[in-house]
């Protein structure tokens, strides 16, 4: 029997919600950016579901109508939930993976351009230690604070699954203009 050998190269990896269906989306078994699901795209999409933005039985869903883009999608796991739970998705990552200090501005930039005085932006990352990352993170961090605010979410607020220390959730809101 012939097998296709781009089925080699994939598994399928399984990310349950909380109504039970299952979002299944292929990552290989090898590679970096855009081709794995990251434990932060995860902790990120399963905050998406957390009650005080999705709780069907109540009636609250934040997410229904709202225009939802996520920045350097990626395997797009977070636009995918979020599509699940009603938003209007737009997914976008770079053509070509460029070296990450270069990033920095035009994704700041992007942000600002994107977001207006009620938007709330949901910022998702795994904090590294190690090579160029506390540089990139702190050039990011520092650029971003001259146009918006920063609130960390506690992990009381997260997925009581799918949370880690190192994994970090953010409110970013503009600035008001002085």
């Amino acid at each position: 029997m012939a097998t296709n050998t781009d089925d080699s190269k994939y598994f399928v990896r399984e990310i349950e919600k909380n109504d039970g269906c299952i979002l299944r989306l292929k990552q290989c078994y090898m590679g970096d950016v855009g081709c794995v699901v990251w434990d932060a795209a995860i902790v990120l999409a399963k905050y998406l579901e957390t009650k005080q933005f999705y709780e069907p039985t109540s009636g609250v869903n934040v997410w229904s109508g709202k225009t939802v883009v996520e920045l350097g999608a990626g395997t797009g796991v977070v636009g995918l939930m979020a599509a699940t739970l009603g938003a209007q998705v737009k997914v976008t990552d770079l053509e070509d993976l460029l070296p990450l200090l270069k990033s920095i501005v035009p994704l700041v930039e992007s942000l600002k351009l994107l977001s207006g005085p009620e938007t709330c932006i949901i910022c998702c990352y795994e904090q590294r230690t190690e090579g160029i990352n506390p540089e990139v993170e702190r050039k990011f961090f520092e650029l971003l604070q001259q146009n918006f605010s920063c609130e960390k979410i506690p992990s009381d607020k997260q997925d009581p699954e799918f949370s880690s220390p190192e994994i970090h959730v953010l409110h970013i809101r503009r600035k008001p203009k002085k």
